[in-house]
């Protein structure tokens, strides 16, 4: 199929026809090498990255000066915050743990083509891990990307963490500060610390780097938060958790997926007077046929009633696009996972991705930054990856014996937003693309060239 393709670039260019209409050489070949990944677990991982997982770009203190370096941070369903250093084996001090990476995909020999290569090792530091009251169940970087249109890589500032909360207390809000260099000794405890605690359930939450204000998802509604102040105040009270947020672009709405299946967006501005009460709204659910329940549920808040989307169960995971600031996926509990337009949502999806397998279980959706791909693990432990455009399924597998909850692209080492260069394409120099995955057994690597 690449002799092909390659074949039809150099006698038609950069596009060419085919029974599916005009294609892009470059999607085509990008979806063909994402169709054929190798993949890494990595040892001494496991329950590590079982809820949360962010690749960033930060300063480490180390003996011999400052250096720009990768880590992971990882939070886990027992509570644990961990820093993961990856690539520097360890090289500045003589104590920690490596983490060495075992090829478990494709079976037998690795596929490193077109001038791919091992991943490299991570490491573990002493001291760069901490212990919270209960499950990490949201975590959110700042300054990761300074344009996703350029690619333009910047240092992490801050990182967003918020526990889920347990039967004696509810859950907090943290910041941990990544501004002035880290010393790889002492990470996570002089840097973390409480912004606001609540007496309700955090289900997840998001950041707005405008505003330095995050909003929360919890059972009882939506709350902002101001990072700085550590005041609060509820811009939405449901009775049904709010267990998926996402800022739009602009920071004055935000899209909260709730347990009942309905994706509501809610403006976060500042109100004055009169205005500043949160109105109550009774939205109709999707059928009246509920099992003798309403047709409707309440809530409070300034909502815009014509965005309501509804899906047949409980949402999972929300993805705005930043090149398209319009559209948004979407995942619920029933397996679904949807493309939406917020000008056409009364129209239902514009897109559909079948094959996802779920039925309970709070998965998080993963797009690359070229914004070609989602990817999400499934309750069958099978990783599946779709093109965001065609809705075409374009790799399904399972290498786990858990399920991949958590996944984070790979900061792309060329800086750009993971499209390829004229001379890329002409002489097959392809960056290496991949992503982070977490599960209960441990952490991997997916890569392709």
């Amino acid at each position: 199929m690449t002799s092909k393709l390659l074949h039809g670039r150099e006698l038609n260019g950069k596009f060419f026809a085919s029974n599916r209409g005009k294609l892009s050489f470059e999607e085509e070949f990008q979806k063909i090498q994402a169709s054929r990944p190798d993949i890494w677990r990595y040892r001494g991982t496991d329950n590590v990255a079982d809820s949360t997982l962010e690749q960033m770009l930060i300063d480490l203190q180390t003996p011999e000066g400052q250096t720009e370096t990768d880590f992971l941070l990882a939070g886990g369903i027992n509570g644990s915050l961990s820093f993961l250093e990856v690539g520097k084996d360890g090289k500045h001090f003589d104590y920690g743990v490596t983490c060495i990476p075992n090829h478990v995909w494709p079976s037998g020999r690795v596929n490193l083509s077109n001038g791919g290569v091992a991943p490299q090792h991570i490491w573990r530091p002493p001291g760069a891990s901490v212990q919270t009251s209960s499950r990490i169940s949201s975590l959110k970087v700042t300054g990761k990307y300074s344009s996703l249109a350029t690619g333009d890589a910047s240092r992490a500032q801050h990182a967003l963490i918020t526990t889920l909360g347990s039967e004696f207390s509810g859950g907090y809000v943290y910041i941990l500060s990544l501004i002035e260099p880290i010393d790889v000794t002492s990470m996570i405890p002089q840097r973390m610390h409480v912004v606001a605690p609540f007496s309700c359930t955090i289900w997840t939450a998001d950041y707005n780097s405008h505003t330095s204000q995050a909003v929360i998802g919890t059972n009882v509604g939506a709350a902002l938060v101001n990072v700085e102040t550590g005041t609060s105040s509820w811009v939405c009270h449901c009775k049904s958790d709010v267990l998926a947020q996402q800022f739009d672009q602009s920071g004055n709405l935000v899209l909260c997926g709730l347990r009942n299946g309905a994706i509501v967006t809610v403006d976060v501005r500042e109100k004055q007077g009169v205005s500043a009460r949160l109105i109550k709204h009774r939205i109709p659910y999707l059928s009246s046929e509920r099992s003798g329940r309403k047709p409707w549920f309440e809530l409070k808040g300034h909502i815009s009633l014509s965005s309501t989307v509804h899906m047949p169960s409980s949402i999972s995971s929300l993805a705005s696009l930043q090149l398209y600031d319009q559209y948004f996926l979407a995942s619920s509990m029933d397996g679904s996972i949807k493309l939406y337009d917020h000008r056409l949502t009364k129209r239902g999806a514009v897109q559909s991705y079948d094959g996802h397998i779920n039925s309970h279980t709070r998965i998080r959706l993963g797009v690359d930054q070229s914004e070609r791909f989602v990817m999400s693990g499934g309750e069958d432990c099978c990783l599946r990856l779709w093109s965001i455009k065609s809705g075409k399924l374009i790799f399904e597998e399972k290498f786990s014996e858990s399920v991949l909850s958590t996944i984070c692209w790979r900061r792309s080492e060329r800086g750009g937003d993971g499209r390829l260069t004229y001379e890329e394409e002409l002489y097959g120099q392809c960056p290496i693309l991949g992503a982070w995955l977490g599960s209960q057994e441990g952490i991997f690597h997916m890569q392709w060239s």
